[in-house]
């Protein structure tokens, strides 16, 4: 017997109660069906998600289930930047989550749909589907087309910052802001968002070849309806999450995050949802995996192509072709086949005819957006996790995107206690070649680990900076992100981290090959690492907390509770 079936015998307000929305008595008997969805007027992430809500609507019903609609709108960090709404960002995947639990718990379902496209949504998903742990697939809302010349938003940042220092007139400006996004869906790089896409299905949450379809393609429909017709199937062989999503799928994800050069988020939301399924996936395995992994996507940010090109090039599967040798083939997903399986299947379905299609339209070839294993863009991943008296709980830095003139370096300490200072100090030429710029107190207990996305922005807009500077943060970086940039440096500022306690002028080491992110001297001056101990120790005597920065609400609650970058930063 199904759940719910059984709480109606103990429920006897919940037939009434539904026959009073419209629900038949033969609806009662069914597979009850939760049909999730960030779908909102917030952004164009989501504004179109109802017309997959009604796809799966319509594939649940026709396959004898009854869904049930229910919404959790996301917010747009895109919107949320240069103010301090950014700073509720991470807070959002976190109540977005805990707001599906009460959804699915309050009233009991068989399975689940669950619909977002973007950057704390995806997460969101991933994270409820196994807290709740009911049968569950996903579908995600695809990717925006590029605007013209193949604009696409994350220029924005660098154009913004170009007209600041009058680089570019505001007629100018204001034309890449109103052609930058021009239909719905996530933004089109391999920002948060498409990374996000893509990782729900590396899982096996999703149906093959589904992740990161453009927007406004037709098959997308096509793809939630046959995700309804799927849960109805997954309520009643009672295939449950944590049944299927194993360390191994959480490995297989790490393994495609490295072919993509996925976002450095990824680290906070990977971890996060593994937590909920009951597993243990921390930095660190993103750095062991990473060293070996062979990087394939040339698409932007660190690449050349808009992220529409990846479904164009084979999407997930050709990905997965690729480094087939170094996943878990036998790894199970939500077709109720292992993922061999599932690239087996797709070889025979006219998968791949079909993109190639789309391909030969805009003129490219399925090499120019995904390359072979044999012949990469590189071939030790794209992300490594720095350690040293700076971070010795580690820091992030997505190495395929910096210059290699900071693979190994010492630059000059010039600390901000927060964004807003940092930027206005490099975008009026305070901030100078050799310079490591410092922004601190923004890690999850400083100010919710808000994005510094302009920031990064306005260094690798300017040549002088982009190959001579570093930015070092106890926050996080956008997706979008490019250059000399580390984050997630914990303990983070906080919390009295080292971070805390750098000032003007200390020699900060930054070696990439060898993993470190450490103080070197003070005042432009060499110490031994003993001499460094012992300064750090006495800087700490006199280093006092701050005040919580939020006295009420909900930024209070994830500041109280939110656990390292490292872990996740979800709330505990």
């Amino acid at each position: 017997m199904y759940r719910s079936q059984e709480i109606r015998k103990i429920a006897p307000e919940m037939d009434p109660l539904r026959m009073g929305m419209g629900w038949t008595v033969e609806d009662l008997a069914k597979p009850q069906i939760i049909v999730e969805s960030t779908f909102g007027d917030s952004h164009p992430g989501s504004a179109h998600l109802d017309r997959f809500v009604n796809g799966a609507v319509k594939g649940i019903n026709e396959s004898g289930g009854k869904a049930a609609r229910y919404f959790s709108t996301d917010i747009c960090d895109g919107m949320a930047q240069g103010h301090d709404g950014i700073n509720y960002s991470l807070a959002s995947r976190d109540t977005i989550c805990s707001l599906i639990e009460i959804h699915a718990n309050a009233t009991t379902f068989d399975a689940g749909v669950f619909i977002s496209s973007c950057d704390k949504a995806v997460p969101a998903h991933l994270m409820a589907i196994g807290r709740v742990n009911i049968p569950s697939i996903v579908v995600t809302g695809g990717v925006m087309e590029a605007g013209p010349d193949l604009l696409t938003l994350e220029q924005i940042g660098m154009y913004s910052a170009m007209y600041q220092r009058g680089e570019i007139t505001e007629e100018k400006l204001n034309y890449y802001k109103q052609h930058a996004c021009p239909s719905c869906g996530a933004c089109s790089f391999m920002g948060t968002a498409s990374t996000m896409q893509i990782m729900a299905e590396a899982l096996g949450l999703m149906l093959p070849g589904s992740a990161l379809m453009p927007a406004t393609c037709e098959d997308l429909y096509e793809v939630s309806v046959r995700a309804g017709q799927q849960a109805v199937k997954l309520a009643e062989w009672n295939l449950r999450p944590r049944d299927m999503v194993t360390m191994d799928s959480f490995e297989n994800a790490i393994m495609v995050h490295a072919a993509i050069s996925g976002s450095t988020n990824s680290l906070l939301h990977l971890p996060a949802a593994a937590h909920e399924f009951g597993l243990d996936i921390d930095a660190e395995t993103f750095d062991r995996m990473h060293r070996r992994a062979h990087y394939l996507l040339d698409i932007r940010p660190a690449g050349k192509w808009p992220a529409q090109y990846f479904y164009y090039a084979g999407g997930v599967p050709i990905i997965m072709e690729e480094i087939k040798g170094m996943l878990h083939l036998d790894a199970m997903t939500v077709t109720g086949k292992t993922l061999g399986e599932n690239l087996e299947d797709l070889k025979k379905s006219g998968y791949y005819e079909k993109c190639d299609e789309y391909l030969r339209r805009v003129g490219l070839k399925r090499t120019d957006v995904i390359r072979t294993f044999d012949h990469p863009i590189g071939v030790n991943g794209t992300i490594a996790i720095l350690k040293g008296n700076l971070a010795p709980e580690g820091a992030v830095i997505k190495h395929s995107a910096a210059p290699k003139e900071m693979f190994h370096t010492v630059l000059r300490a010039r600390p901000y206690d927060c964004e807003e200072d940092a930027i206005d100090a490099v975008l009026k030429h305070k901030v100078q070649p050799g310079d490591a710029v410092f922004i601190r107190y923004e890690g999850p207990k400083g100010s919710g680990m808000p994005e510094m996305f302009y920031t990064t922005e306005a260094i690798s807009s300017d040549p002088e900076l982009a190959s001579s500077i570093a930015l070092i943060t106890d926050g996080r970086f956008s997706g979008a992100s490019r250059g000399p940039a580390i984050g997630h440096v914990s303990p983070e500022a906080a919390e009295g981290g080292p971070i805390a306690l750098v000032e003007e002028g200390d020699l900060i080491e930054i070696d990439i090959p060898n993993r470190k992110l450490q103080i070197v001297g003070v005042n432009g001056e060499r110490k031994t690492p003993e001499e460094i101990d012992e300064i750090l120790a006495q800087r700490k005597k006199s280093w006092k907390p701050r005040a919580p920065r939020y006295p009420s609400g909900i930024l209070k609650i994830f500041s109280e509770h939110a656990v390292s970058p490292m872990k996740g930063g979800y709330m505990e």
